[in-house]
């Protein structure tokens, strides 16, 4: 009970900067937040946990398949090896040259890589973009509310003013919907990059 808690203000004080109705706002809302921060912060550290190892998963898949978009050096090596051989074969038998056939293969030409292999590629670093982007999200919200619980001075007023002006910042940047949808990103993200694993098999 707040009147038994504070005492009364003295007649005509009731807004005065230490009056009661600044300390009950402080102890309500200091109730309010500390319900709200704690939500924000219990979802906001299971994503952070979540989007660090899913991206950390993804990240190695998606530099084992961009290699497959790329020229295969392999091949195009053991190509102009045999090339070499064929050439120094017909020197040493004073053959001609000009019927060694020119390798097919051309390191300017444009990556043989199937349709799959593509659309692989492109959702898994869909993916890899939309989770390490919810991780970004996570830390920065991390951030807003360590500054919404930092502490504040002053006389209750002044305390109620801060407090007041930080709640309607969280309220005008949409914090509490961007916590929520950071388990959507991560929902959107490992459902392309399953969708990837489905056409890569």
């Amino acid at each position: 009970d707040y009147e038994q808690k504070y005492p009364q203000d003295a007649e005509g004080k009731g807004m005065d900067p230490n009056a009661r109705v600044w300390r009950v706002y402080l102890d309500e809302s200091g109730q309010f937040d500390l319900d709200m921060v704690e939500g924000i912060k219990d979802t906001v550290d299971v994503m952070l946990v979540s989007a660090g190892l899913f991206s950390a998963i993804v990240s190695t898949l998606v530099g084992q398949a961009y290699i497959g978009l790329q020229q295969d050096f392999t091949k195009v090596t053991v190509s102009v090896l045999l090339e070499l051989v064929e050439i120094q074969r017909a020197i040493a038998t004073q053959g001609p040259v000009e019927s060694i056939p020119r390798s097919t293969l051309n390191l300017d030409s444009p990556s043989t890589a199937s349709v799959n292999d593509r659309w692989v590629c492109g959702m898994w670093f869909t993916s890899l973009a939309i989770s390490v982007s919810t991780a970004l999200i996570a830390v920065l919200v991390k951030q807003w509310i360590q500054a919404y619980v930092a502490p504040t001075f002053g006389t209750p007023q002044a305390q109620t003013r801060v407090r007041h002006f930080r709640y309607m910042g969280i309220e005008e940047w949409h914090v509490p919907l961007i916590v929520g949808l950071l388990p959507t990103l991560l929902h959107l993200s490992l459902f392309l990059f399953l969708v990837g694993l489905v056409v890569l098999l």
